[in-house]
């Protein structure tokens, strides 16, 4: 059986670290602020990513999961890590995906937030329960930026949010 090296695997849990993956959220945010004038849709991603630890560490302190390397801690349900990545990154595609020529800010921000949590999971971080439950968590955050953005349901691109 082949190993994916583990250089690889930290690689890719560490886009979800809060230093990589906040700036890339923070550029589309000032992106959109800049080509739309709008500051709703930027805000209301800004907040999504806040809203992130007050979803997910109150949940790692009731379940006090322990993980697949250390299973004498606890805290590992659901991934902080993966939460962040998704939110950051699907968000920065939401705020970039109006003003693109071709639809690659979604596909992308799939792969990155993917890539993290199969680092995670390959790595020995986290379950892979622990990573699914945060990408649904994120949902409603998602769907927040989603609309902000214009793009819900019944709305052409471009037409502003009621």
């Amino acid at each position: 059986m082949r190993k994916v090296p583990d250089a690889v695997t930290e690689r890719l849990a560490d886009l979800g670290n809060i230093q990589v993956a906040v700036p890339v959220l923070a550029l589309a945010m000032a992106y959109s602020v800049r080509r739309s004038r709008a500051w709703a849709p930027a805000l209301t991603a800004g907040l999504a990513m806040a809203l992130v630890p007050a979803l997910i560490v109150p949940l790692k302190e009731w379940t006090a999961r322990p993980g697949p390397l250390e299973p004498w801690a606890a805290g590992y349900y659901p991934s902080g890590h993966t939460a962040t990545a998704a939110v950051a990154y699907l968000g920065a595609a939401l705020l970039v995906r109006p003003y693109a020529r071709r639809p690659w800010p979604l596909p992308l921000a799939l792969a990155l937030t993917a890539a993290t949590a199969c680092g995670l999971i390959l790595r020995g971080f986290h379950w892979p329960l622990d990573v699914l439950a945060s990408c649904f968590l994120c949902v409603p955050l998602l769907l927040a930026v989603r609309r902000a953005t214009g793009r819900g349901p019944g709305r052409e691109p471009g037409q502003p949010p009621e």
